[in-house]
């Protein structure tokens, strides 16, 4: 039987999802680029346009699309369009709303507050590491996109806000991008990657603790421990002072309780988008309602992540005409690293969908998820949730913005420890 050959159109796709992910890699150099003209002349407008990462996925699939429609038919390229299913961005966008609002940050804090009282360290080591431990953890029952939310917040505005090194910032980041990638899968229904798949093969939560959950939790306990004791210098000491607050804004305990349970019904409607959209909007109602107790909410944040993600499906989607004959063709070990490395370039459920379409021996599927959610801290679109911690904690980083090579090369170290931990520890049958 002869293979049919990659149309005009998958080439023409995989040509701009490259140039996407290079413009990833160059939007500092934009910035600074932008920062020659004068400020709101048009070059600086273009210039600032184009350091924006959230946009550059959105901004070369219009490019893709217009070019669709020159080259085939507007029909044609509506109709695969139409053919994308965008629920995850409109899921995103609603659970980082919710997410970020001032009653679960609070509630957020208190876990990771108490929880840093046990730990015997001084209080800032403390705080840094129940921070990235149990904020990732909260991602296997609020999904990964929440936990990323509530954990970026609580980064930003009890360390980043103060005078820590630029290493110290990129060290952090890379280590939440990895510990909430594989942080979310002692779970079937939180982690992008494994929603994927967990229906189609059939893997419960009994599933994912048996073969992926402790295996998670050791590998971020021992990577946060390392970055702890790296920059146990800056760690050192209490914790700067905050200004205190008017204890009558404090959310009370019912408008805590709300908040959590349109947090928690969105995450059980996640596949349902009229359902979350409905509850939004009820949701939005209550904000209005309770002003005094709310920060204003993260919409523009919120928007330019959706943006991102439906900007990586709409290019990324059509790259199965190279990735699945590649994903096939690989023994497991090689698959597992193999969906490490092509993590980094390309969403990580994409990856294990398309995987999902190939017939896979158990093994197999393992190796694919395993490296897949491994590899979710490398880049800023390896894993669905970290535009939302990149958008949350990039203005800290400066003019310049987050360099995604210094990223990757800090993420590195975590991320052969998650490679270990999920390749050579056994399973657990409970």
């Amino acid at each position: 039987m002869v293979k049919p050959q990659p149309h005009l159109i998958e080439y023409l796709s995989t040509i701009l999802f490259f140039i996407a992910i290079l413009h990833t890699f160059l939007v500092s150099k934009f910035e600074r680029i932008a920062h020659n003209y004068q400020q709101n002349s048009l070059p600086h407008k273009i210039w600032h346009l184009l350091s924006e990462v959230e946009l550059v996925f959105g901004i070369w699939s219009i490019v893709f699309l217009v070019l669709y429609n020159l080259l085939d038919s507007p029909y044609s390229a509506l109709d695969y369009f139409e053919s994308l299913n965008f629920t995850e961005p409109a899921f995103i966008f609603v659970i980082m709303c919710i997410a970020a609002t001032r009653p679960v940050i609070y509630f957020a804090e208190k876990i990771i507050f108490y929880s840093s009282k046990l730990i015997p360290f001084s209080e800032r080591m403390s705080f840094y590491i129940a921070t990235l431990i149990v904020g990732p953890l909260l991602g296997s029952f609020i999904t990964e996109p929440a936990a990323m939310t509530v954990t970026a917040l609580i980064l930003l505005n009890g360390l980043y806000k103060e005078s820590i090194s630029l290493k110290f910032k990129y060290a952090t980041i890379a280590l939440l991008f990895v510990n909430v990638s594989i942080g979310g899968t002692l779970t079937h229904f939180a982690a992008p990657p494994v929603l994927m798949v967990a229906t189609k093969w059939n893997w419960d939560t009994l599933f994912m603790l048996e073969h992926f959950g402790y295996k998670s939790v050791l590998a971020i306990f021992i990577s946060t421990f390392f970055y702890a004791r790296i920059f146990k210098k800056e760690l050192l000491g209490p914790m700067k002072k905050k200004k205190s607050h008017d204890t009558s804004l404090i959310p009370k305990k019912w408008k805590i309780a709300v908040h959590l349970f349109f947090l928690l019904s969105v995450v059980a409607t996640a596949h349902h988008p009229m359902v979350f959209s409905i509850l939004f909007i009820i949701f939005l109602v209550f904000v209005a309602k309770t002003k005094k107790y709310q920060d204003k909410l993260k919409i523009k944040e919120s928007l330019l992540v959706a943006f991102f993600l439906a900007g990586l499906i709409c290019l990324g989607t059509i790259q199965a005409w190279w990735l699945k004959p590649l994903l096939s063709k690989m023994g497991d070990l090689v698959l597992f690293l193999g969906a490490t490395t092509l993590t980094s370039i390309t969403d990580n459920a994409a990856l294990t969908y398309l995987g999902s379409l190939v017939e896979l021996s158990d093994s197999s599927k393992y190796a694919l998820v395993a490296g897949a959610v491994a590899g979710g801290g490398l880049t800023v679109i390896a894993n669905a949730p970290n535009p939302a911690g990149f958008g949350i904690l990039r203005e800290s980083f400066g003019s310049d913005g987050i360099n995604p090579v210094k990223l990757f090369v800090w993420a590195i170290i975590p991320t052969i420890i998650g490679v270990m931990a999920l390749l050579f520890l056994p399973t657990i049958n409970f």
